[in-house]
């Protein structure tokens, strides 16, 4: 079976003796005593700043480079067009 005929059949809202919803069920929001147990044990995954800056970067840079990209290419396709327009 197929990559994604199996991965839709186990989207598909079919009762099959477990529930689909899964994806529904999730949220982002925890559960009040788990987050106040994170809080008063100082708990910290990561800076969330740092990670969001990172992001930031890449996205920046990948925007960078398709323009640079696209600019490189609309160079080439004129200098082409110049070149065959001499001889």
């Amino acid at each position: 079976m197929s990559y994604t005929f199996r991965r839709l059949l186990n989207h598909l809202p079919i009762a099959l003796g477990m529930r689909s919803d899964k994806r529904l069920r999730t949220t982002r929001v925890k559960h009040a005593q788990f987050a106040s147990f994170l809080g008063e044990s100082g708990f910290r995954s990561f800076n969330v700043d740092r990670y969001e800056r990172g992001l930031r970067r890449r996205r920046v840079a990948k925007g960078l480079f398709l323009w640079a990209s696209a600019f490189a290419a609309a160079w080439i396709v004129l200098e082409s067009a110049r070149a065959v327009m001499l001889f």
